[in-house]
């Protein structure tokens, strides 16, 4: 199921097509001596959103849970950065940066909430 601006309501559908997208622009990106460790790191976070939003609903215990959505919501902060600083290294890559840019600050903003909500 969608919602109206075509994102599924499930967060682990909507997390893997977010690293999906992100593995795919990670393609575009030039590779350079600059570039190379920003793309590693822009995979590596933005896919581990996604697995760590799976193994928080798989967790055995209120406390794995919560811990396992923190890992969600810091990698997504950190894809924002590492987006960020393509963009920086690559100011042509702006445009197709930008959706994902908006999708790992969305997706922030839900594991926070989530985070916030799971007390301790």
């Amino acid at each position: 199921m969608e919602r109206e601006d075509g994102k599924p309501y499930d967060l682990e559908e909507r997390t893997a097509i977010f690293g999906e997208d992100v593995i795919a622009f990670a393609r575009m990106v030039p590779e350079d001596s600059v570039t190379r460790r920003l793309i590693s790191q822009v995979v590596g976070a933005g896919t581990s959103v996604g697995a760590n939003y799976c193994e928080a609903d798989d967790a055995v215990s209120k406390k794995e849970f919560r811990q396992k959505i923190g890992y969600c919501k810091k990698e997504a902060r950190e894809t924002k950065f590492f987006l960020r600083m393509i963009v920086k290294a690559v100011p042509s890559l702006r445009d197709q940066a930008a959706p994902l840019w908006q999708e790992a600050k969305e997706l922030h903003l839900i594991f926070a909430k989530i985070y916030r909500s799971s007390g301790s």
